[in-house]
């Protein structure tokens, strides 16, 4: 057991010879309540722009799916009723129900669901006017930064939490797989039920789209960025889907002989070897073949198989891509012409 001594000015200091500045001897004078009524008033402004913009998405069982029906949230994000929420809150749904913090229950349908950024646009179908949050640019984030968090946790609506950024830039499977970039780390606490909620900043703009938490962790939960969101939400009004870039290969990440690294005067240490390629697909038809090393796409790095996939966007079908690659023991440039990606296909 450890035994604390009470911290006490000993008996043989004279007071009159203890030299403490005035300014530091103010502690029990310290008023904090104007830097906490300054806080909670931020937390209930924001609560107060976007808090009627969130409602809590409810999803029919669908028995021929074996799928149950489930609860999360999600946000307006116009008024004439476009919702953003979590794909896997929707769940493949074509249909879902919005119960509104007024009370109201609308019915809505999902426009596109993009399980590659585990984001869903919903199109209210009722004619009702909703409150709605505006996105704001989750490019002008910065660690430490206020942020609440919005949603309907374990079936108690509105729910409030405050936190800060906690960190920017992170790396987050989805459930497809793929990785989804540039999430946003935050410690405002979330739970089941708070998937496809906002993440929201002190002015009252939905930043982030609240995705995931590491289970058994504490403080440590993710949000989708809100310039993630916007792209998906252009892609899928305009086209009612996510349009991503195919050339046709199936490849792994492999590290790169040091004697190649050396010879070719390299500044990566690994890429993304070509295992095999599509019949009659972009990269056969470029000349590509199984065993080369695929090092840059336009001049970026690919020192993974998800940097590969990562660049492969919707702005480069049907554009003249230049990839640079190993083929032997030679550098090669080697231009391909990427075509739209059907679902179901790689790379």
């Amino acid at each position: 057991m450890f035994d604390f001594q009470p911290l006490l000015v000993s008996d043989e200091l004279n007071p009159s010879e203890a030299s403490i500045p005035s300014e530091t001897n103010h502690d029990a004078s310290v008023d904090d309540r104007p830097l906490f009524d300054a806080y909670s008033q931020a937390v209930v402004d924001v609560v107060d722009r976007a808090g009627p913009a969130v409602v809590r998405v409810e999803t029919p069982p669908d028995r021929e799916k074996r799928q149950r029906g489930g609860t999360g949230s999600g946000v307006v994000i116009s008024p004439d009723g476009l919702v953003l929420t979590n794909s896997h809150v929707v769940q493949g749904a074509s249909a879902v129900r919005l119960a509104l913090p007024d009370t109201r229950t609308v019915k809505a349908r999902v426009l596109g669901d993009d399980p590659h950024t585990d984001l869903a646009l919903l199109r209210v179908v009722d004619d009702v006017s909703l409150p709605a949050a505006r996105l704001g640019d989750s490019k002008g984030l910065r660690r430490g930064q206020l942020v609440v968090a919005i949603g309907n946790p374990l079936g108690f609506e509105s729910t409030v939490t405050a936190g800060v950024v906690s960190a920017l830039g992170r790396s987050l499977r989805s459930y497809s797989g793929r990785l989804i970039d540039d999430v946003i780390q935050t410690d405002a606490a979330l739970n089941p039920g708070n998937s496809g909620g906002p993440l929201v900043s002190s002015r009252g703009e939905v930043i982030g789209i609240n995705t995931a938490v590491i289970a058994g962790a504490q403080g440590i939960c993710f949000a989708v960025a809100s310039n993630t969101a916007s792209h998906v939400v252009s892609e899928i009004v305009r086209h009612g889907r996510v349009r991503r870039a195919f050339i046709g290969v199936a490849g792994q990440t492999v590290p790169l002989p040091r004697r190649l690294v050396v010879a070719l005067g390299l500044k990566q240490a690994r890429g993304v070897a070509i295992a095999s390629l599509e019949p009659d697909s972009p990269a056969t038809k470029a000349g590509l073949q199984a065993g080369n090393i695929v090092l840059s796409l336009d001049g970026e790095p690919v020192t993974g198989a998800d940097d590969l996939v990562r660049l492969l966007g919707g702005a480069r079908i049907g554009v003249a891509t230049s990839l640079t690659v190993i083929a032997g023991n030679e550098l090669r440039q080697i231009v391909v012409l990427p075509v739209e990606r059907i679902e179901g296909q790689g790379k």
